[in-house]
C-alpha cells in the first residue's frame, strides 16, 4: 500500500523550497555592497576599454 499524503502540505512545502531558491539568487544578486559594486563596474568597464581598443578597424584590410 501506498503512503497517505496530504496535498495542503505538499504544496506548501514546495513553496517554500521555490521561495529559499529565490532567496538565495536574490542574495548573490543584491548582496553585494555599494564598494563592490562599484568596483565590479569599474573592473567591466576596464575590460570592455581594453577589448574595443584591441579591435582591428575594418579599414585595415
Amino acid at each position: 500500500m501506498t503512503e497517505v499524503i496530504n496535498l495542503r502540505q505538499q504544496r506548501k512545502a514546495k513553496a517554500r523550497t521555490e521561495k529559499e531558491k529565490q532567496a538565495v539568487q536574490n542574495r548573490l544578486v543584491h548582496g553585494q555592497t555599494k564598494s563592490e559594486k562599484k568596483r565590479k563596474e569599474t573592473e567591466s568597464g576596464r575590460a570592455a576599454k581594453h577589448l574595443d581598443g584591441h579591435k582591428r578597424d575594418k579599414d585595415d584590410e
